[in-house]
């Protein structure tokens, strides 16, 4: 399978510059996955690289970052501490639901893993967490300058030595971890946990991954990395870690991914609508997109996506808006934001023939549109006559024929 490799960038704590690289195969990826890296280390670090790939070949997007003030991220490390790598991760998880679809898997190794540990009841959309070499509590990650620590207090800071590195370590730092509780966090978790962990793990205890599994809630699950290292250095490791998550987390994702795989005839410009269940919950599938349909459950319906109508507005809305934003740019008007609402309703036709007799009604789509920024009059109302000539408004509007023939079923 290949794949798709895109460099980004989005805000982190305190408002920060983070680098990202998102990797996401050729089809529709079955899931987002959200990768956090070890303790100084960073998106690059070979066992993070490993992973992705090895779950991007299976089917699966992956999102890793550098944290604040590593890597090609902005700030200085001095100055981050965990919590900061936390709200990394909370603003990495927004920057997919914005931008894609928010993660489904949290992958996080060593401290990382300790990290989305922490962000993980933040995250709803979340089904599935993997933890590997971590510690329970990120106080942990102390011993590995345990020797600086009275520097560290009496004179507020210390440059020490980590994995041949200096980096400066902030009494702050100190401060920030004992102010986390892991254990209250990893049981008040309502998701799927792995976790995976080594035996002859010389930098993160196993006895670390027992405190983890003793703290969770049911489903949960351990998985021993036999003879593998800390950093997973081996190529195999983080490959058998990737499968191993690929085949553990099919079993909590919607099945709406193996409806993707099913359906990946969909041609572009098609769009295939496939029954989820016997009232009124479907599928809608493009050439590489998937979402639901459904009614009210005033109506019968489970109320798991928009209906019908609503789609129909979607879409003369969301054409709007895109005419309006590219002719602003093109002509480099200074339209700062647009909004547009829309409303369906159905009118009685006053002046009609045969009136009596019939119940004639006009169908009604009112768009409301709300143009910010500094405009002129002219400007405003320019944009507002290029508001009816999106094409769908066009469609909607011009000469159409709905043709309906019966198909072979497949």
């Amino acid at each position: 399978m290949g794949k798709r490799r895109t460099k980004l960038e989005f805000p982190g704590a305190d408002g920060l510059k983070v680098a990202g690289l998102l990797e996401t195969p050729d089809k529709s990826p079955k899931a987002f996955a959200l990768f956090a890296h070890c303790f100084t280390c960073g998106k690059d670090i070979v066992a993070a690289s490993r992973i992705a790939r090895a779950l991007v070949a299976r089917g699966y997007a992956v999102l890793r970052f550098d944290f604040t003030g590593l890597g090609s991220s902005d700030g200085d490390f001095a100055n981050s501490n965990f919590s900061t790598n936390v709200q990394d991760l909370i603003h990495a998880v927004e920057f997919l639901r914005e931008n894609y679809k928010a993660p489904s898997i949290l992958i996080g190794h060593s401290l990382g893993g300790a990290a989305v540990l922490a962000a993980a009841n933040s995250v709803p959309e979340a089904v599935g967490v993997v933890t590997i070499g971590a510690p329970s509590d990120p106080q942990h990650v102390v011993k590995q300058f345990a020797c600086d620590i009275d520097t560290i207090q009496h004179q507020g800071k210390a440059e020490v030595n980590l994995a041949g590195r200096k980096f400066t370590i902030k009494k702050q730092f100190l401060d920030d971890l004992t102010s986390h509780h892991q254990s209250e966090e990893i049981g008040k978790m309502k998701k799927a946990l792995l976790i995976f962990h080594s035996p002859l793990d010389q930098t993160v205890s196993i006895n670390e991954a027992e405190k983890i599994y003793r703290s969770a809630k049911h489903p949960k699950s351990f998985v021993s990395l036999d003879d593998a290292d800390h950093l997973l250095t081996k190529a195999k490791d983080a490959e058998y870690v990737a499968s191993t998550i690929a085949a553990w987390v099919s079993r909590y994702l919607d099945d709406k991914d193996e409806i993707v795989a099913e359906d990946s005839k969909v041609k572009k410009g098609h769009v295939h609508i496939i029954e989820k269940n016997k009232q009124f919950t479907r599928a809608v599938i493009s050439d590489s997109h998937l979402w639901l349909a459904d009614e009210p459950t005033e109506v019968g319906g489970n109320d798991l996506g928009p209906d019908p109508y609503e789609h129909l507005l979607a879409a003369l809305g969301t054409c709007t808006s895109m005419t309006i934003r590219m002719y602003a740019n093109r002509k480099k008007i200074p339209l700062k934001d647009v909004v547009v609402e829309l409303q369906h309703s159905r009118e009685h036709i006053k002046d009609c023939e045969d009136c009596e007799k019939s119940t004639a009604q006009l169908e009604v789509l009112e768009k409301k549109i709300q143009l910010a920024g500094d405009l002129s009059e002219e400007q405003r109302q320019r944009l507002l006559e290029i508001a009816d000539r999106c094409p769908v408004h066009k469609t909607l509007h011009g000469k159409m024929e709905i043709r309906t023939a019966l198909a072979d079923y497949y």
